[in-house]
């Protein structure tokens, strides 16, 4: 279960009672290195959760917060070698946990851990995302990363999103976005930590971004940024974040409370983590 802002700006369209579940899944395995999953769980696409302490960064990069962070389907997942892992999904969309619509989305992710060091990602997402069934815009997308640890001190990643949507009926063709960002870790003890991120996101015609003032446009989309962040973990249970954020956008994309739209955007964030 969870609560808060996270589940207020994510599961807005979500029944009142479902948006307070984080998972709920059940699970058997059919035959040896096989597994099958239904429920709600977490989604298959993308480098960073929901979860903010297990990221790198204390903020979440563009391409996390405009791809899904949770699913609702079943998940196949088939264990090939200790070092490869497929899996397939049939859901009811593009986090949603029940459907908008009488279709439903496929997914597939490969893991593949090429040695000790380097682990690959490949991940999928077919499916239409429209609010009825008469109209049909197929969406996909695939999702990249990359993470290589050349020593335990330090972490690398590298991650690449692309995505299509057909075009508005009575037009042809598909609208496009791609992204990605670069991030690095470096570990200085078991208390100390700092990461860096480097972004960009690009959509065309408002296919996921979409402007809110002074009115609704299909306008398109050009944002790039950077982040650095210091981490500090008294003991295991305990996280503490600082992080500095910018952002800059081709045209005026961010608002101001003001209600006045900005080309630029910068913060400070801070946060305490406390699990168990």
């Amino acid at each position: 279960m969870h609560a808060g802002t996270y589940v207020a700006a994510n599961y807005a369209a979500e029944d009142p009672v479902l948006k307070h579940i984080y998972e709920a899944y059940a699970g058997f395995r059919p035959f040896e290195h096989a597994w099958i999953d239904a429920g709600i769980f977490t989604s298959h696409l993308g480098f960073e959760s929901a979860v903010s302490k297990d990221n790198w960064t204390l903020t979440r990069s563009l391409m996390a917060e405009n791809s899904p962070y949770y699913e609702a389907g079943v998940r196949f997942t088939y264990e090939f070698a200790p070092q490869l892992t497929l899996t397939g999904l049939v859901l009811n969309g593009w986090q949603n946990i029940r459907e908008n619509n009488r279709s439903k989305a496929f997914g597939t992710q490969v893991q593949w851990q090429i040695n000790d060091k380097l682990l690959l990602n490949s991940s999928t997402f077919l499916g239409n995302e429209q609010p009825t069934d008469s109209v049909r815009r197929p969406r996909f997308f695939h999702d990249f990363y990359l993470r290589y640890t050349p020593i335990s001190q330090v972490s690398l990643a590298v991650v690449f999103d692309v995505g299509k949507q057909e075009k508005a009926p009575q037009s042809t063709g598909y609208d496009t976005w791609h992204t990605a960002a670069i991030l690095a870790r470096y570990q200085f003890n078991d208390a100390w930590a700092m990461a860096a991120r480097a972004e960009y996101y690009a959509a065309a015609h408002g296919v996921i971004i979409a402007s809110i003032a002074p009115a609704p446009t299909d306008s398109d989309v050009l944002v790039a940024g950077g982040s650095l962040n210091l981490d500090y973990a008294p003991s295991p249970q305990v996280l503490v974040r600082l992080e500095g954020r910018t952002l800059q956008a081709a045209d005026p994309t961010f608002l101001r409370s003001s209600k006045r739209l900005v080309s630029g955007y910068a913060n400070l964030t801070s946060s305490i983590a406390i699990s168990f």
